[in-house]
């Protein structure tokens, strides 16, 4: 039995139109329908979440004939190595967002801190630019689940960024016509926490929100 086959059957058991299980794997229609006629391969994501929706088993699925199996083994660890490839992209691209602004509001700064703005500039970045852009970090982190355990890190690693961000602002250009040395603001730090982990949070309500309509989609 071919693939395309084994998963309109399995659809069909669990008394879901295509339409509905297309909502539920976060699929179009369309692509529903392109598995089942045997036009397409499903990723191995949406291999696993039809095995959650359908209640069947992965060996069950996969349960092709022998030549066919196979080859789509094969296509499964390549698009599985794709998956993982993308994904660390992904962490990259936002690491390096996340200190590609930190260090352009910095050097921005002292680019800026003889103009009369000096102090409007500091008040905009300390309080619209670093705060949006840890908690749209963090939210990614959290609705994608990345790092594990290691994710709720995330909230130190952003306060201890925004709290030495107060180089920033205006007493900062002070200290240097002054020479002397501006410490950071550690009343920062708690802010820096609540907004960082109120990102992951969110993000993982998000997350558990749409596996739980999935659920009851099943």
């Amino acid at each position: 039995m071919e693939i395309g086959e084994l998963i309109r059957n399995a659809r069909n058991e669990a008394k879901l139109s295509q339409e509905q299980a297309a909502e539920a794997l976060c699929v179009s229609r369309q692509t529903v329908s392109n598995w089942e006629n045997g036009k397409t391969y499903p990723d191995i994501i949406s291999v696993i979440r039809m095995s959650d929706l359908y209640s069947v088993s992965l060996d069950h699925l996969l349960k092709e004939e022998k030549s066919t199996k196979q080859s789509y083994r094969d296509y499964l660890e390549e698009s599985t190595n794709v998956v993982r490839s993308n994904d660390r992209k992904s962490k990259l691209i936002l690491a390096v967002a996340v200190l590609g602004i930190w260090a352009l509001a910095l050097i921005a700064f002292f680019l800026t801190y003889k103009g009369a703005d000096a102090a409007g500039y500091s008040l905009a970045v300390t309080w619209a630019v670093l705060p949006v852009t840890f908690f749209t970090a963090s939210f990614v982190i959290g609705k994608r689940n990345w790092f594990g355990k290691l994710k709720w890190l995330t909230a130190p690693v952003f306060s201890v960024m925004y709290t030495t961000a107060g180089l920033v602002t205006a007493v900062t250009a002070d200290g240097m016509v002054m020479k002397s040395v501006i410490w950071p603001d550690f009343a920062k730090l708690p802010i820096g926490f609540v907004i960082s982990l109120a990102g992951i949070l969110i993000g993982l309500l998000i997350r558990n929100q749409n596996a739980k309509k999935q659920n009851e989609i099943k």
